[in-house]
């Protein structure tokens, strides 16, 4: 059996959804010994976790039953660092329990709590949430978590990064001791480890990733440029990569705002995500990138927590990651679910002893090389441009063939192919002319700091321990 010790109903929804074979993260937590255990995984974003511990969730709620009794107080509780993630996580679960009767509530900040209030009030077997909305709705009594079998913390980095520990103590400590807690994790840091030891009984730790060890399925690039041509590099990668999905980090919204503008002006369809945006602007812009209308994100590292990009082939680091994680998480956000993913970070000359850091730190070995040129761009427009008219012409239409000689009775071949390159390159944003990457010395020198020494001024050589002392004599 593909998926072992799984309930029939779910088998029949992985069915419907074309899952044939287990992802590593689902096959550990369905190993036998994993049963009825509390768990500690750390498992790579786009691993599969949610099905994992849906999986296990499942088996747990329902036993040897069909079915499910009608939902009074919720049986399962999961909670996730963002809305996006938690919304994600309740549709998840809603197609692999489609069978079982459950009953899945989500309750996120920035939603209708009167509407969760009702949805609460109705019963529920599962509810799905941020820790924030959560701790609200438990301090003011609409949710009861006494019956709770298990609890999934899902991304618990994330949680405790953004601060929300004291939230999440909250609703652990109201739930029976008894209950199993499955703690999912990329990384498995210090803080996570102690939350494990206060809140976890003999937990079962599956290694699916190492906080140390980059993703197997993405590619580093590395772009050395001018210090004033971070945009450029921008576009000019976004240009010659052509993917269908891309996220560009920047470390600040005043950063993303200018960058997303400088990208719509030339043409590309991009969305911005940082934290000033209301929720309307946020579910519109994660609604561009879903259907298809953006093909880019820029976006804060705060506001990408929890994206689910369709399609996302490169992620490109218009700033520097501030550390070693924050470099791994943002590139995780590509080479997800089995697919090729790139990460590229754009290195102005002056950080880039910074960047080598920050590569050895992750142990991500990265190609450095020139950012793509306009040439280069062009030169793959080209290619692609005869890759597209070799298709077009294997099954050419007979009205097509009758326009065509038309044209050719009027201009010469070289002429109608010039205005078609012409055609197309005027549907695409025009690519960058970058400048030349200075020598940077960067922080070689050790005594960049020491004062000049004037030139036929005699200074005696300084003793260990000693203090030296400027003689007015000359």
């Amino acid at each position: 059996m593909a998926f072992p010790n799984t309930h029939p109903s779910l088998l029949r929804a992985l069915a419907a959804r074309n899952y044939n074979e287990p992802t590593p993260v689902q096959q550990a937590v369905l190993r036998p010994d994993a049963a009825d255990r509390d768990l500690l995984v750390s498992a790579q974003t786009g691993s599969g976790k949610t099905v994992a511990y849906g999986l296990r969730l499942g088996a747990m709620l329902l036993g040897d039953a069909e079915r499910l009794a009608a939902a009074q107080q919720p049986l399962a509780l999961v909670v996730a660092p963002t809305r996006e993630l938690a919304l994600q996580v309740q549709r998840e679960l809603e197609w692999l329990f489609a069978e079982t009767g459950a009953r899945v509530v989500s309750c996120v900040g920035g939603m209708d709590i009167r509407q969760e209030q009702r949805n609460l009030m109705r019963g529920a077997h599962v509810v799905v949430g941020t820790p924030g909305r959560l701790a609200d709705h438990l301090s003011q009594k609409r949710l009861d978590l006494s019956r709770i079998r298990s609890v999934v913390l899902d991304e618990a980095d994330e949680m405790l990064d953004l601060g929300f520990r004291e939230e999440l103590e909250a609703l652990l400590n109201a739930t029976p001791s008894e209950r199993r807690t499955l703690l999912f994790s990329a990384t498995l840091p210090k803080a996570i480890l102690g939350l494990a030891k206060q809140y976890q009984r003999n937990a079962l730790r599956l290694a699916l990733s190492s906080e140390n060890e980059p993703h197997g399925d993405i590619e580093y690039r590395a772009f050395a440029i001018h210090p004033r041509d971070t945009e450029h590099a921008v576009v000019n990668v976004l240009r010659y990569f052509d993917v269908l999905g891309a996220l560009v980090f920047c470390s600040t919204r005043e950063a993303v705002r200018h960058l997303h503008a400088n990208l719509q002006e030339r043409g590309f369809s991009a969305v911005a995500l940082s934290g000033e945006l209301n929720q309307r602007e946020r579910t519109n812009a994660l609604q561009a990138l879903r259907d298809g209308r953006a093909r880019v994100c820029v976006a804060t590292d705060v506001a990408a927590r929890g994206l689910d990009m369709p399609d996302l082939g490169l992620v490109i680091h218009a700033d520097l990651p501030q550390n070693r994680e924050a470099l791994l998480h943002r590139s995780g956000r590509t080479g997800r679910a089995g697919r090729k993913g790139m990460s590229v970070m754009v290195v102005p000359a002056s950080q880039r002893r910074t960047a080598e850091r920050l590569l050895a730190a992750a142990k991500v070995k990265a190609t450095w090389s020139p950012a793509p040129s306009a040439e280069a761009i062009r030169a793959r427009d080209d290619e692609t441009l005869v890759q597209e008219i070799a298709v077009l012409a294997a099954t050419p239409a007979d009205d097509d063939l009758a326009a065509g000689r038309l044209l050719l009775a009027q201009r010469s071949p070289e002429e109608l192919a010039a205005a078609l390159v012409r055609l197309r390159r005027e549907l695409l944003p025009a690519p960058e002319v970058l400048e030349d990457v200075p020598t940077y010395q960067g922080a070689a020198r050790t005594d960049r700091h020491r004062p000049p020494v004037r030139k036929g001024h005699y200074q005696p050589p300084q003793k260990p321990g000693k203090k030296r002392w400027k003689s007015n004599r000359h």
